[in-house]
């Protein structure tokens, strides 16, 4: 978490051949995540292939997803072991989303790594993306946002309806709008018996 990242890895302007690229990459999300949101939860092996397919890259066995999922694109975002995805989770992953083993996303999280500029002269000029990075063993609660340019430390907390706007240091429970440390989190919280993943 200590190296620098980027504060703006991506910058899409409109009208422009990247912007029709990102629009193909959208349509083909939709039309892949209108056939993944068809499936239910018994249909784990299919849900699988669908979700490779659409990140472009297989994904472990022990990868579990409840649809309905909605991304912008799909094919920047990377997923470890043992991870879960609760239903109505959202993805944009413009700038890249890494998301480590052992995470867990409850329902109804939204992880955006695009926006629009404040300013109103160049809000539909383009699109700036951050990445987002998801460290090992964290889990996100209900109707959480992470914004772009984000990393949440490993061993982490986020709160149900937080907005986490700034890194989350490791081993640490986080809050509010937007969202603060709360407390750290001592190794006994841990759930050490699944982190040699």
């Amino acid at each position: 978490m200590n190296e620098k990242k980027p504060t703006i890895i991506k910058r899409v302007k409109t009208n422009s051949p990247e912007w029709d690229a990102t629009a193909n990459e959208v349509r083909r999300a939709m039309m892949l995540t209108a056939k993944l949101n068809k499936l239910s939860f018994d249909d784990a092996a299919e849900i699988r292939a669908l979700f490779s397919e659409l990140i472009g890259q297989k994904v472990d066995e022990t990868f579990k997803l409840i649809p309905p999922f909605y991304t912008s694109g799909g094919l920047e975002i990377r997923v470890g072991h043992k991870v879960f995805i609760n239903q109505c989770c959202t993805i944009y992953d413009m700038g890249g989303v890494d998301i480590a083993n052992l995470v867990m996303i409850g329902p109804n999280v939204n992880i955006i790594t695009s926006a629009h500029p404040l300013e109103s002269t160049k809000r539909r000029a383009y699109v700036e993306a951050k990445p987002i990075v998801i460290e090992k063993n964290v889990w996100i609660a209900t109707a959480a946002t992470i914004l772009g340019g984000v990393t949440i430390g490993e061993n982490s907390v986020v709160g149900a309806g937080a907005v986490v706007t700034k890194d989350v240091p490791a081993n640490s429970f986080v809050a509010g709008v937007p969202a603060k440390v709360i407390r750290s989190l001592s190794h006994d919280e841990f759930n050490l018996q699944d982190s040699k993943v």
